[in-house]
């Protein structure tokens, strides 16, 4: 299975007013290292002609991280079927291991010349497994 991670250091920006990691700044890592797994793996040809665009998120929080804190975030597709695939996003902290959160998102791909659905191909599924 075709995985991808990396490390983010939590900053004073990426704070809410409890001096936690806001929100919404998870749901931005969670978009971005979705965007960066994909363009790490589709040659450029793919990636011209097709997009994906998020149908929804499940996000469950376990704990919270603080400034200064490194997060340790990995995704992999579960599944894939048709036009639309589910990707696991999990962030954990990276000195302890713990949790932080796991998310399930639904991704469609999409044609993006005319921005209608399209049916996963072979030659992507194959870039995940």
């Amino acid at each position: 299975m075709s995985s991808h991670s990396k490390e983010i250091l939590v900053s004073e920006n990426d704070l809410d007013d409890l001096e936690h990691v806001n929100n919404v700044r998870y749901v931005q890592w969670i978009q971005d290292i979705s965007k960066e797994h994909w363009q790490k793996v589709a040659p450029p040809e793919v990636q011209e002609e097709v997009v994906w665009v998020v149908m929804s998120h499940y996000i469950e929080y376990k704990s919270s991280a603080l400034k200064g804190e490194t997060i340790l975030v990995k995704t992999h597709i579960k599944e894939s079927k048709g036009a639309r695939s589910t990707r696991i996003v999990e962030m954990f902290h990276s000195i302890t291991n713990k949790l932080i959160l796991r998310s399930t998102t639904e991704w469609c791909l999409v044609n993006k010349y005319s921005q209608k659905p399209i049916r996963i191909s072979e030659e992507i599924t194959i870039l995940f497994s």
